[in-house]
C-alpha cells in the first residue's frame, strides 16, 4: 500500500534545514505534486526570506468555499501578495523566526501542509452544515422536517484535475464525498471495480447527479467512488421514528 504523508516532505525538508541555523543560501525550486498543483520556493528579495508560492487548479472554487478565510486563519502574518502565475503566498524571515523550537517546528508544519489547508476548506465547512443540517433535523419528524433539512446542504464541487472531481455534500446524518476519476485502461477498469465494488460505479451517484458539467463518456472510462463519513446522531431520535 502507498502511504503519502499530508505534508510537502521536500517543503519540509527545505524549511528544516533553513531553520536550523545554516547560513542563508539562495533558492529557487519549483516542487510538482502528483496531483498537479506546484510550489515555488524561492529568495527574491533576499537570501533571509523565503518566498513559498502555490498554484492550484482548483483554487477559485476553493475560495468559493472558503479557503481564503482558512488560509488567513493558518497563515495571518506570513500572507503576502501572491507571486505573478500562483494562487497565494507566504514569507517566512529567517532573520524573525520564532525563538521556541516548538513554534518553529509547528511553522514548517503548517508551510508544508499549505496544500492540504487549502483543500480543507471546502470539508470543514460541509460538516459545519452537517451540524446546523443535524441540529435542525431533531426539531422534526421525517414527514415534517422541511425540505431544505431532507434533501441537505449544496454539493460543493472541486475540479482538482483536468478530468477528475471531487464533490462533498453535508447532509442531516453524514457528510458524502465522491470522487469522479478516469480508468483509461481496461485493466484499471477491471480492479475498480474489484477491489471498490461497493464504491464504485460508473454512472453518477444520485447525491451528484443534478451537478452541471458531469461527464459520460459512454466506455465506462469515468467512475465514481463514493465515501459516506456517518455522523454520530444523538439527537435525531424524533427523525428516525
Amino acid at each position: 500500500m502507498l502511504l503519502l504523508d499530508y505534508q510537502n516532505v521536500l517543503i519540509q525538508s527545505l524549511l528544516t534545514e533553513r531553520f536550523s541555523g545554516a547560513p542563508p543560501v539562495s533558492i529557487d525550486q519549483v516542487v510538482s505534486d502528483f496531483d498537479g498543483v506546484t510550489f515555488h520556493l524561492s529568495t527574491p528579495e533576499s537570501k533571509s526570506r523565503i518566498l513559498i508560492s502555490i498554484s492550484v487548479k482548483c483554487f477559485n472554487e476553493l475560495v468559493r468555499y472558503g479557503a481564503q478565510q482558512v488560509l488567513e486563519r493558518e497563515y495571518g502574518p506570513y500572507i503576502v501578495a501572491p507571486e505573478s502565475g500562483y494562487d497565494f503566498s507566504v514569507v517566512v524571515d529567517l532573520d524573525s523566526l520564532p525563538e521556541e523550537k516548538e513554534a518553529r517546528d509547528d511553522l514548517i508544519r503548517r508551510v508544508s501542509l499549505l496544500k492540504r489547508n487549502a483543500m480543507a476548506a471546502p470539508f470543514e465547512r460541509a460538516f459545519d452544515e452537517f451540524a446546523r443540517l443535524q441540529e435542525e433535523a431533531s426539531k422534526f419528524t421525517s414527514e415534517s422536517a422541511p425540505e431544505g433539512v431532507r434533501e441537505g446542504g449544496e454539493v460543493m464541487a472541486i475540479h482538482y484535475r483536468e478530468e477528475e472531481a471531487i464533490y462533498i455534500k453535508a447532509s442531516h446524518d453524514r457528510v458524502t464525498v465522491i470522487f469522479s476519476t478516469v480508468f483509461r485502461e481496461e485493466t484499471d477498469r477491471i480492479f475498480g471495480k474489484v477491489f471498490l465494488q461497493v464504491l464504485f460505479r460508473n454512472d453518477p451517484p444520485l447525491e451528484i447527479q443534478n451537478v452541471p458539467g458531469l461527464r459520460d463518456s459512454g466506455t465506462g472510462e469515468i467512475g465514481y467512488v463514493t465515501f459516506g463519513q456517518i455522523c454520530a446522531l444523538p439527537n435525531l431520535t424524533p427523525l428516525l421514528t
